[in-house]
């Protein structure tokens, strides 16, 4: 068929948009505020951040839900929950 793998340069965001948005997501709202402390730490809290980005972390390009849809609550009481030991 004549299709190869073309490669992009590091930290051209132009050339991967979503995958450099996402990276530098994961780099902001989780690494930056995190001492890792080896592999399995590291791996702990990129699946909690994971987590928190699909199930609860709004998106303003999905009308401020999350990519796992939920059920939305006209009453209650509002709570704060540490998501990866933060307050």
């Amino acid at each position: 068929m004549g299709i190869r793998d073309r490669p992009t340069s590091p930290r051209s965001p132009w050339q991967n948009a979503y995958a450099e948005r996402l990276i530098g997501s994961i780099r902001r709202e989780c690494l930056d505020h995190v001492v890792v402390f080896g592999e399995r730490h590291l791996r702990h809290v990129l699946l909690s951040y994971m987590n928190y980005y699909n199930e609860t972390r709004t998106h303003l390009s999905l009308d401020k839900d999350a990519p796992l849809s939920r059920t939305v609550q006209r009453a209650g009481r509002v709570l704060r929950l540490p998501i990866l030991a933060g307050c």
